[in-house]
């Protein structure tokens, strides 16, 4: 008898919901402190650092998640005998993975702080880190605020990608109990609601935040 979609497929649901909750915050969060110690790298004005980071940020932005990135962490670690869980190798992946692109994101709003600014912090005597703690780094996450919440969504529905190596989020829960009822529509019809609960708060968040800006730069 083909099982029908119940309680219990919900509850698998449920689970799979918070593993991509989690894959998200320990993405977002690694993601968020890697690229700003990347941005001020690539800020501090030092020639060979600079070159370093663009090679770093080229490498992981001009090469796919999917098919390169994943694999790379979970296959090519388990070949030099270093063997990951999968929620270990997808984390890994999508931290360095949202390094590069929060990278870019938080280094466009600190270019973004007038550059008078610096200049006059320059002339008080200020080092480099406390110009950027008192003065920039303020102001530059302010501007990046819209931008970042905009990638944790797309982050949030790229979780879908990590069940490529086994990993079981709420887009491969769903697959699962999609091919055990023989229900897609309604299965996917729910486990699109719960992307929708999670991503729209966040997308209305973000517009808020970035309608409240512009009225304060207008001002």
């Amino acid at each position: 008898m083909t099982p029908h979609f119940g309680l219990p497929e919900f509850g698998f649901l449920l689970r799979g919901l918070q593993w991509t909750v989690l894959l998200t915050l320990v993405a977002f969060v690694g993601g968020c402190t890697a690229g700003l110690i990347v941005a001020l790298l690539r800020t501090c004005g030092r020639t060979t650092v600079e070159w370093i980071v663009r090679i770093y940020i080229g490498i992981f932005q001009g090469t796919p998640l999917l098919l390169l990135q994943l694999f790379v962490v979970y296959y090519g670690l388990a070949l030099l005998g270093l063997k990951l869980s999968a929620f270990v190798a997808v984390a890994i992946g999508f931290t360095v993975n949202a390094s590069a692109f929060l990278r870019e994101i938080w280094r466009g709003a600190i270019q973004a702080v007038p550059r008078g600014q610096t200049e006059a912090a320059m002339a008080l005597g200020l080092h480099y880190s406390a110009r950027m703690r008192d003065i920039v780094l303020p102001q530059a996450i302010r501007i990046a605020l819209p931008a970042t919440i905009g990638y944790l969504v797309q982050l949030i529905k790229g979780t879908s990608l990590a069940a490529i190596v086994g990993f079981i989020e709420l887009a491969r829960a769903g697959q699962i109990v999609s091919n055990q009822t023989y229900q897609p529509l309604l299965v996917f019809g729910v486990v699109g609601a719960m992307y929708f609960i999670l991503c729209w708060p966040l997308s209305w968040w973000g517009s808020r935040v970035e309608a409240r800006l512009a009225l304060a730069g207008q001002r």
